[in-house]
């Protein structure tokens, strides 16, 4: 869930029972517009675009009730620098309210791929070229990316994955305690952003150099049986489940929301998919809250749509 591309630095000293206020803020083309979307679905009423001179008007009305999301960017009809980190500190400033900033990042290279797949024309450059438009604009977002509580880089995710990690961290889950993210991945497209821990599975016995293992992942069994007879691969996987169960509880004790733990093989296909799964199922057991992903099984899965989809569009 890329971080999950997820960088979380908000205080956990945030009174309870405040009106909460996300401003939800980026580059152009980052996913803003997702992320209010993915935000309205866990909940909160969103309003986008809205011109930071009626920030203050509407908080002065009458209550909400229930959380707040607000989508600004350079397109707002009065947007300046300066005009939104005002509206930041008057509404941290103000009784009643917690105000979180989510800031959407995403690389300059895939920004430009992005704006060269829609065709659209960048709104600090409308005359000129993409990367022009988005030169300008990082830097003159430079100071609010430095006032983000959340900040996200979205280079390596899908809609579907933005969509999927605002639910997690943002939804109102009845459920407390502490909520384990178990993710998969490959060396080779390095490793992601905003994880709490990574453990390396490369010294495991591969599955790659079995001709009948190669083309399977790691949740089949029978991948997972060849992976287990390495002996190293019980003491290890024991290690793993003693950590968790001693920091864990540790972790929920100290107020921590979520854990991301992240384990990496050189394909991404086989050692670290059979692992995450056995452990998230190992902490499902124990019941602990788990979800699970495995990054490059997603990307080859979407891959393999996109494939088919052009090729039904040729027919």
């Amino acid at each position: 869930m890329g971080k999950p591309v997820f960088e979380n630095t908000d205080d956990a000293h945030k009174e309870s029972g405040a009106q909460r206020v996300v401003i939800v803020t980026g580059p152009s083309g980052a996913g803003r517009l997702t992320a209010v979307k993915a935000l309205e679905d866990t909940g909160f009423e969103t309003i986008d675009n809205l011109p930071l001179s009626l920030v203050e008007r509407l908080l002065s009305g009458p209550p909400i009730g229930r959380p707040l999301a607000l989508g600004i960017d350079v397109r707002n009809r009065d947007f300046s620098v300066g005009g939104l980190i005002e509206v930041i500190d008057t509404v941290t400033a103000r009784p009643g309210c917690r105000l979180e900033v989510l800031y959407l990042d995403c690389s300059t290279d895939v920004l430009v791929r992005r704006y060269s797949e829609t065709r659209r024309r960048h709104p600090m450059a409308p005359e000129d070229t993409p990367i022009a438009g988005i030169e300008r604009e990082k830097e003159l977002l430079a100071p609010v990316r430095t006032r983000a509580d959340h900040l996200i880089d979205t280079s390596e995710m899908s809609p579907h994955d933005l969509r999927a990690d605002l639910q997690r961290w943002f939804g109102d889950s009845k459920e407390k305690g502490l909520s384990v993210l178990v993710q998969s991945f490959s060396y080779k497209r390095g490793i992601p952003r905003g994880v709490d821990m990574v453990f390396d599975c490369r010294f495991l016995r591969n599955p790659h150099w079995e001709d009948a293992l190669r083309p399977l992942d790691g949740r089949a069994p029978q991948v997972a049986g060849f992976i287990e007879q390495d002996e190293r691969f019980a003491p290890f996987f024991d290690q793993l489940e003693n950590m968790a169960a001693l920091l864990l509880p540790a972790f929920t004790e100290e107020g921590k929301s979520y854990l991301t733990l992240a384990f990496g093989c050189t394909g991404g296909q086989h050692r670290s998919v059979a692992i995450a799964q056995k452990l998230g199922k190992s902490l499902a057991d124990n019941g602990w809250r788990v979800s699970i992903r495995h990054r490059e099984l997603e990307r080859r899965s979407k891959a393999g749509r996109a494939g088919t989809a052009g090729k039904e569009g040729k027919t």
